[in-house]
């Protein structure tokens, strides 16, 4: 039975952090960006504050993207929103977001700003799992989001908080046993999606092979971070159901020219 996020025919263009590329990652601006561009699956990173707050950033500390110093999971929101999440951005040289009042968004406020967005989310700390099944609760998020970890433990964690109700993607041992099974032709189906890079150390985790694999098994398959639009054709050509891009711009360009950006 195919989940209600999946109604839709794919291929899905899931737009990276909003983008790294075009706007500060991980902020409203990159999101509304976006969204302004059509695009209606976003990607992105949850941590949770010191006072239990959900937030989407992508490291455990603030000094990448930010102007202050510091953990994640040590601040409250109050001390996290003093923070200028524009301050690293750099496009030609320049700081065109500094001082523009951009911010660390919770995650509430993304999924209230954009409610017919579908939310690809990484969780990227445990213990927040419980709070995250509150939220989807809460706002009724059920058929919104696809739950990824790189951490199985978590992955499990929260499949038990939700009772299964929410789309999730495979943790690393999963998709190690996935990729593996791929070569004898009967993966099994741990999860929703695959949601996996081209290579590895080296080795091709996405191929046709594994593409039709997943796909028996009855599992999606989405690529990130895809930014070279002939690696994008490439991709398309053998199946995949997902394309995850800095370069949002550059993916809508390649799925006009086919003929299936399904964009807003």
């Amino acid at each position: 039975m195919t989940r209600p996020i999946f109604e839709e025919a794919p291929p899905y263009a899931i737009a990276h952090r909003g983008s790294r590329v075009l706007w500060p990652e991980n902020t409203l601006t990159a999101f509304r960006g976006a969204v302004a561009l059509g695009f209606r699956w976003l990607e992105t990173d949850l941590h949770q504050t010191r006072d239990g707050t959900i937030v989407c950033i992508h490291d455990d500390t603030v000094e990448r993207t930010t102007d202050g110093r510091g953990k994640v999971a040590e601040m409250t929101l109050a001390e996290l929103k003093t923070l200028d999440a524009g301050y690293r951005f750099r496009r030609d040289g320049d700081h065109p977001f500094r001082g523009a009042g951009i911010r660390v968004p919770t995650f509430e406020e993304v999924v209230t700003e954009f409610p017919g967005v579908k939310l690809i989310v990484d969780l990227k700390q445990d213990g927040m799992e419980r709070r995250l099944a509150d939220l989807i609760a809460q706002y009724e998020l059920w058929d919104r989001l696809i739950v990824g970890s790189f951490s199985d433990d978590r992955l499990s964690r929260f499949r038990r908080e939700t009772g299964g109700r929410v789309a999730t993607s495979t943790g690393p041992k999963e998709t190690l046993r996935v990729w593996l099974r791929s070569w004898l032709g009967a993966p099994p189906a741990v999860a929703d999606a695959l949601q996996v890079p081209r290579w590895y150390w080296g080795l091709p985790v996405v191929t046709r092979r594994t593409v039709a694999a997943a796909h028996r098994a009855g599992m999606q398959v989405h690529v990130w971070t895809v930014n070279e639009p002939d690696v994008m054709g490439e991709l398309l050509d053998w199946g995949v159901d997902g394309l995850i891009t800095d370069r949002p711009d550059l993916l809508k360009a390649v799925l006009e020219s086919r003929g299936v950006w399904q964009g807003a």
